[in-house]
């Protein structure tokens, strides 16, 4: 049974759009539908963007544990895993378009309660504080499950063969929210804007560099929300069989079970996992041994998203096309583990170059040695988190069916969700011991994915190339 198309009548058997077909009009179209759901991925991950800046320091505000980062952090991500396959099993059933319109609206809400924490915690204390930003990243973790009905859609209008390149654009959105997101949320968290808008705004808006940049992110994901309901059509799909019936755990076993998925949902939450490190500790690194503030931890970000938006946008098709995507996976997989492996002694191997040794990058010098390290190094993690990501999506669609491309980008999404629940809290414990050690660790843990993908498991035994 297949979704009808929009104004036939509901009995009307349509071909998928995936197929291609015959229909001269087809390309462009799908073209168009792409860069509309690109435009929505993009708009909301630009939200997200904003908090990531101030997300530590706005912990630390309330004078708790840094391990409390982690926590949150977790709560996030526990709420993705347990979102994604759902909202990729309902996207499969019941549309793409309403999914992605009501997740992205939900996490408008998420970042305007967070960013009332520090009133509320006012009232009713430190502990009501960090429960409300506990509790508010948890509703946005669920929303943020929606990445599998966006890729979902990318594989309803897109062809096999282009699908590493389409899906290398949701990752470009991903790449761009962190380019302009994080540096929006620097500038709304700066002394001037803030002292701006409490000039400005009524008395009862609470101004703060905390305030501010959760405002403007739950701005961000109406305005999404908003474009997914007046822009973003339904794509023409293939309904599953027996829609309806399937359970959480049910996809999981499903998924666990098929030779050629289970090594990828492995992949992504081993992943996952290891990237924890980076993920919920750069910032607090960053600040302890390099001397960022926020404003400097944004322009780091900005560089980093610049450089996933070149790798994900322009480079990783044309190397997938070239090398095939198990290749580029194992390339990607061993250029992450050795950033991860470099990023906390960036400031030793700056001491070693022939350039100031200072730290803070608009502190003083910027062509200090330790930022050239960290920004070198950075190059490298972006180059090999793009590559080994994409490369993972890929062979996630080849492997699934086109009645089951939401289900299995669910399932492996929630894959990487409850890795990223598994790893921030660990993380965040393991820096307060060592500082090295989440970062360390983390590259150790990438060596089996590189390993497995490498004998050519993630292809069910072959070792060629995916296509």
């Amino acid at each position: 049974m297949t979704t009808p198309r929009a104004g036939t009548a509901p009995d009307a058997e349509v071909p998928p759009a995936s197929a291609g077909g015959d229909d001269p009009a087809a390309p462009e179209g799908s073209r168009r539908a792409v860069a509309v759901v690109i435009g929505v991925v993009f708009l909301d991950l630009l939200g997200f963007g904003v908090v990531i800046p101030i997300l530590p320091f706005y912990v630390r505000s309330f004078g708790v544990s840094d391990v409390f980062i982690g926590l949150i952090a977790a709560a996030y991500s526990l709420a993705q895993f347990l979102a994604a396959p759902t909202l990729g099993r309902i996207s499969d059933e019941r549309g793409r378009r309403p999914v992605i319109a009501f997740s992205v609206a939900m996490a408008g809400v998420a970042w305007l309660v967070f960013g009332f924490a520090t009133e509320i915690g006012a009232v009713a204390g430190t502990g009501a504080a960090v429960a409300t930003l506990l509790l508010s990243r948890t509703l946005a973790g669920a929303a943020g499950g929606n990445i599998s009905a966006a890729q979902a859609y990318i594989a309803d209008v897109t062809p096999r063969e282009k699908r590493a390149g389409a899906l290398g654009l949701v990752g470009a959105a991903f790449s761009l929210g962190f380019v302009f997101g994080p540096a929006l949320g620097g500038v709304a968290a700066s002394d001037s804007v803030v002292a701006a808008a409490d000039a400005l705004l009524p008395g009862f808006v609470p101004t703060t560099r905390f305030t501010l940049p959760s405002f403007l992110a739950a701005g961000l994901s109406f305005l999404a929300a908003g474009a997914a309901v007046a822009v973003l059509s339904e794509p023409e799909r293939t309904r599953p069989a027996g829609a309806g019936r399937g359970t959480l755990v049910g996809q999981f076993r499903s998924a666990l079970a098929d030779d050629a998925l289970r090594p990828l949902v492995a992949s992504y939450f081993v992943t996952s996992v290891a990237f924890a490190g980076i993920q919920v500790m750069f910032i607090p690194f960053a600040a302890d041994f390099h001397g960022y503030d926020a404003t400097a931890a944004a322009v780091f970000l900005t560089y980093i998203g610049v450089l996933g938006t070149v790798n994900q946008g322009a480079l990783v098709g044309p190397l997938e096309r070239r090398l095939g995507a198990v290749r580029l996976a194992v390339i990607g997989g061993t250029a992450l583990a050795a950033s991860l492996a470099l990023l906390p002694f960036t400031p030793e191997l700056g001491r070693l170059l022939p350039l100031p040794g200072g730290t803070g990058l608009l502190a003083g010098p910027i062509l200090t040695g330790p930022t050239v390290a960290l920004f070198a190094v950075g190059a490298l993690l972006s180059f090999g988190n793009g590559s080994l990501t994409v490369s993972l999506s890929t062979l996630v669609s080849e492997r699934a069916s086109d009645e089951t491309q939401g289900a299995a980008f669910g399932v492996t999404q929630g894959a990487g969700s409850l890795g990223r629940t598994v790893g921030p809290p660990v993380a965040a414990a393991a820096y307060v011991v060592a500082y090295w050690s989440p970062f360390v660790a983390g590259a150790v843990l990438l060596a089996p994915v590189v390993y497995v993908l490498a004998g050519g498991r993630a292809l069910g035994g072959t070792s060629g190339a995916a296509d």
